[in-house]
């Protein structure tokens, strides 16, 4: 438990973030009925949070530094990847909240500094809306800094009182803006907001991620997260427009006005020459005019609701319409592997195994594919998050695309073995999805130091076992420890065993392995490539 939030503790905030929403992300999504129903809310708070944690982790890409990054530095590259990536109206206002969180923290990290940087945070996020509304991620904000100033004690307990103030202030903003009343459903940024502070209490807790926010018994649940957008109503403006602004802050007053009288949901975050300005107008061009009389418009990017909802469609409707070109995109590392796929037909997006591809990566290797339909193998379970995000942009600009989180290399063999582009989309994909399932994955990995696992306790340079995720056998050498998780996989049955070696592995492993397997299990046949992948040394696939 800290005492103190310091630079790590942060960059594991970041961490914990991302992957909390990430996980809530469809959930948020379907939340989303205001200010427009565009079910966009959750990939938006991702992608901001996505661009503070890949800014954070920039100040720590050498290990080596000296000095390493500190928790001024680390906090105000949090809010500037926070701004310059902020998506959508939720996004400019949660990266304003970590802007103001971040000007109060670079001044130190104790339980006060806490307590003054919620209440800074929930005031610039305030100011940064034209029209502040109640019952929205405002209000959460808010209601958690209030909470935290009572609060006392150390670090821990004002970070765990404002998550669950959050999270209490959530459950009722139904009772303030009717428009969530209507449709049975919190708001979609607080529900944001409570995700980021649940992390941020877990980071100083030193704590697993809190499980998810338990809503009150009279607001429905979710029964689906598939959201489709939706055209804004009659009098509701045409066009959202975002874009970074490079301008002097005596600029902002008289753009405030001439963007507030051209249309709503006004927001505009950001500091020392820097914005990011959010509208939605009519007139798309009248708004970066604005910008371009205020200062230096940048990064401009306009949606015309009406098209992206026509875009967006039904999985039937898109389905009726003319087949088009299709691509299969595997993300690996290691030179074999990529080789493997690339004869299989994929398109291969390399990835490097300390620091896997970011959203949008992964759409920008999809268009650079040129295809109308994608499928995209994952092969990492930690990129499932990411690729929802990439999904969602890409099929908002047309693109058919389904998403196999496949969570090993071999269990994207197996899908690219049965895959055929003359097939119907759907039952290629089906096809691809069912090979994936049906192949059971391990690896072997070599332990960094003492710790708790499945199988027990493991210590530095144990050769650990890990069957479909969780750690099987620990042992010694990697020729017994693949021989005893290759025995236990098998023992649920198998006809085809695959053997993937990693990056420096000898040869000798893998014939020692096939020789077990076939003196154990003689009618089962087994496959050796040399993948090049690390750290881990050997992947096994078992169909």
């Amino acid at each position: 438990m800290l005492h103190t939030l310091d630079a790590p503790a942060v960059r594991t905030w970041c961490q914990l973030a991302l992957r909390a929403l990430g996980q809530a992300r469809e959930e948020i999504d379907a939340l989303n009925v205001y200010p427009v129903p565009d079910g966009d809310t959750g990939t938006n708070l991702y992608l901001t949070v996505e661009s503070a944690a890949a800014e954070v982790e920039s100040r720590f890409a050498d290990p080596a530094a000296d000095p390493a990054p500190g928790l001024a530095e680390t906090v105000r590259a949090m809010a500037r990847g926070a701004l310059v990536g902020a998506r959508g109206n939720s996004g400019v206002i949660l990266a304003q909240w970590l802007r103001g969180t971040a000007e109060t923290l670079a001044e130190g990290g104790g339980a006060e500094q806490l307590r003054a940087a919620l209440q800074r945070a929930a005031d610039s996020a305030y100011q940064a809306v034209a029209e502040p509304v109640e019952g929205t991620l405002l209000t959460v904000a808010r209601v958690a800094a209030r909470e935290a100033h009572r609060a006392g004690g150390g670090l821990a307990q004002v970070a765990d009182t404002a998550y669950r103030a959050a999270r209490d202030a959530l459950r009722h903003t139904p009772e303030q803006l009717a428009v969530l009343a209507e449709n049975g459903v919190v708001d979609a940024g607080g529900r944001g907001l409570v995700a980021v502070l649940g992390a941020l209490a877990d980071a100083v807790a030193g704590q697993q991620p809190m499980g998810p926010v338990a809503l009150r018994g009279d607001v429905r649940a979710v029964e689906s997260c598939e959201t489709h957008l939706r055209p804004p109503g009659p009098g509701h403006p045409a066009f959202e427009v975002i874009y970074l602004l490079d301008a002097p802050d005596e600029a902002l007053p008289a753009l405030r006005e001439r963007l507030g009288g051209l249309g709503d949901s006004l927001v505009i975050g950001g500091g020392d020459g820097l914005w990011n300005v959010h509208v939605h107008v009519d007139d798309a061009g009248a708004a970066v005019e604005a910008g371009v009389g205020a200062g230096r418009p940048h990064q401009i990017r306009i949606t015309h609701f009406a098209e992206a909802a026509a875009r967006s469609g039904t999985a039937a409707e898109r389905g009726e319409r003319e087949e088009r070109a299709r691509a299969v995109l595997s993300v690996v590392s290691g030179g074999g592997l990529a080789e493997l796929c690339e004869q299989a037909g994929a398109v291969v997006l390399h990835a490097d195994p300390d620091r896997p591809p970011a959203s949008a990566e992964l759409a920008d290797a999809v268009r650079r594919s040129a295809a109308r339909e994608v499928v995209l193998l994952l092969n990492d379970p930690e990129l499932r998050a990411a690729a929802g995000a990439a999904a969602d942009q890409l099929r908002e600009e047309g693109v058919r695309i389904a998403v196999l989180p496949t969570r090993s290399p071999v269990q994207g063999l197996a899908a690219l073995a049965v895959h055929e582009g003359g097939r119907r989309f759907d039952e290629d994909v089906v096809a691809m999805t069912s090979a994936a399932g049906a192949t059971r994955y391990a690896e072997l990995a070599v332990a960094e130091g003492e710790s708790w696992t499945m199988a027990g306790v493991c210590q530095a340079g144990d050769v650990l076992g890990l069957i479909d995720g969780d750690v099987a056998v620990i042992g010694a050498g990697l020729a017994e420890v693949g021989e005893s998780v290759l025995d236990r996989m098998l023992g649920a049955g198998g006809e085809l065993v695959t053997l993937v070696l990693g990056g420096g592995t000898d040869e000798a492993l893998a014939h020692r392995l096939v020789a077990h397997v076939r003196h154990r299990r003689p009618e089962v046949d087994a496959v050796v490539f040399h993948g090049g992948q690390e750290p881990a040394p050997l992947l096994i696939g078992v169909e």
